[in-house]
Order: structure tokens, then C-alpha cells, then sequence
């Protein structure tokens, strides 16, 4: 019975995580990101482009790795690791917003589970004891 709670918990934690990774950025603006990294030399902005790719499809793990490439670079301009640094607290905000979000999700189905797995067991003793 532990067994099967705790796959039903791995997959219901599973599916939560997966559907709040679904979604446009949800609102974080990558313009002025992209607007400081536009002429930068090929490595920068491709590692700027893929910050702004991965925070568009939610990715804020991915989004986070590479901001952190950016920020450690030493031929980024002043305007460069200000946007740097302004993004990465705005991504770790929102990386903590949704996975705040996902706990619950995730706690809320747990309780049905746990509710509906005592309801099985209920129902399965008094069938046997008939």
C-alpha cells in the first residue's frame, strides 16, 4: 500500500511541476535583456538568446544556467551585467513563485490521493467482511 502512495505521490508531484512549466514567460520581459545584449559579440548573444528562449517557454532552471554564463564573463559592458543582474533576480523570483505554486498543487493532490486510497481501503474491508 506504501508502495502505491508513493508512486501516486511521484506522479501526481510529476504532472504538477510539468503543467506549471507551461506557458509564454509568464510576464517576465525579456526586452531589455535582449536590447543590451543586440549587438553583442556572437557568444554573448547567443547566450543571451537562449536565456530569453528558455524564460519564454518557462524553462527558469535553463534560464538561470545561462544568466549565470553571462554574469561570470568579463566582456560584458556596464549596461550588460546590469541587465544581467537585474533579469537573474527577476528569473530566481519566479522560479520560487512557481515552484511555491507547485508544492501546493502538488500537497492539495496529495490530500485527495490520501483521502481517496482511505476511501478504496474502507470500501475493500467492508466487502470482505460481508
Amino acid at each position: 500500500m506504501k508502495n502505491v502512495f508513493t508512486l501516486l505521490l511521484a506522479a501526481i508531484l510529476s504532472v504538477g511541476l510539468f503543467t506549471t512549466g507551461c506557458g509564454k514567460g509568464d510576464g517576465l520581459d525579456t526586452a531589455s535583456l535582449e536590447k543590451a545584449f543586440g549587438s553583442a559579440e556572437g557568444g554573448l548573444k547567443a547566450t543571451a538568446d537562449k536565456v530569453a528562449a528558455s524564460v519564454k517557454a518557462n524553462d527558469y532552471s535553463g534560464a538561470l544556467s545561462e544568466l549565470q554564463k553571462l554574469a561570470s564573463d568579463v566582456k560584458l559592458t556596464p549596461e550588460q551585467k546590469q541587465a544581467v543582474t537585474d533579469f537573474l533576480a527577476q528569473v530566481k523570483a519566479k522560479a520560487g513563485e512557481m515552484t511555491d505554486k507547485a508544492m501546493k498543487e502538488a500537497g492539495a493532490a496529495a490530500g485527495k490521493a490520501t483521502d481517496a486510497a482511505t476511501k478504496a481501503a474502507d470500501d475493500l474491508k467492508k466487502s470482505v467482511g460481508k
